[in-house]
């Protein structure tokens, strides 16, 4: 590959087929990882086609141990990845105690161990070269807590605190690490989840296309976190601040108090 590589997983459809074309049209080589073989060699065809880029495809279920052990490698092991996008994952809904458990697991291997197995690897490979971009894709259910989406909330906010994390861990390396959360998308994710986009106002649902322009957008403006529809980026250091006064107080050899009495 001569131009800069890009590793999109969940490629084949919403986001991740999103950010593909994006990445292809502004001078990418592309990595492209789904489950489905047949859309995902078509997709590949048509960048390579279309840009005059390279595009290597890997098929690949990140629930499955094996396949996931070979996109591992490639982040470690094969040419430079500059630009990481971990964005392959799905949602399990149902209140809890009323779920399908087994659905459950399956999100939690694939939001969660998948998503984390993948992104320590990306910082592995990335740090050997001492440069390199992750994009790790949230979910704004970070910010309420609605009836039925306990457990993919619960995935979701583990993204964002490993990835906040990771931040902290890369400054001075070289890499930089966003932590991306969309709104409702207008994608096929509702669909494979048992609902519709059109449940929800249109003023509220965004194009994958414009999520993704943001999110580029923000790397270019040096933002960590990128919330595409939310206006002012005060609000978000508003709550970090509220973090930081929280946290000194969060362990202490006495209670507060208000708990004697």
């Amino acid at each position: 590959m001569s131009r800069p590589a890009a590793l999109v997983t969940g490629a084949s459809s919403g986001i991740g087929l999103s950010f593909a074309h994006h990445l292809a049209r502004t001078g990418h080589d592309l990595i492209l990882v789904a489950r489905r073989e047949d859309r995902l060699r078509t997709l590949a065809d048509e960048l390579a086609d279309e840009h005059g880029i390279a595009v290597e495809v890997i098929v690949a279920d990140l629930a499955d141990p094996d396949d996931l052990d070979v996109v591992e490698a490639r982040l470690t092991e094969g040419e430079p990845v500059d630009l990481f996008v971990n964005n392959a994952g799905f949602a399990a809904f149902g209140k809890v105690g009323d779920g399908d458990r087994d659905d459950m697991t399956d999100m939690l291997l694939l939001n969660v161990v998948a998503f984390a197995r993948l992104a320590d690897a990306a910082v592995a490979g990335m740090t050997t070269h001492g440069r390199g971009t992750i994009i790790n894709v949230g979910s704004g259910t970070l910010f309420s807590k609605l009836p039925g989406y306990a457990g993919y909330g619960a995935t979701k906010a583990f993204v964002a605190y490993y990835t906040r994390t990771m931040q902290v861990e890369a400054e001075g390396s070289g890499i930089r690490v966003q932590l991306l959360i969309p709104g409702v998308t207008a994608t096929d994710f509702h669909h494979v989840a048992g609902h519709s986009v059109d449940d929800f106002p249109p003023e509220r649902v965004m194009s994958p296309d414009d999520l993704v322009v943001a999110s580029l957008r923000a790397l270019e403006l040096g933002e960590p976190v990128c919330i595409p529809a939310l206006p002012d980026i005060a609000d978000w250091d508003a709550l970090v601040a509220a973090e930081a006064k929280i946290g000194p107080n969060a362990s202490s050899d006495r209670i507060a108090a208000r708990y004697h009495g």
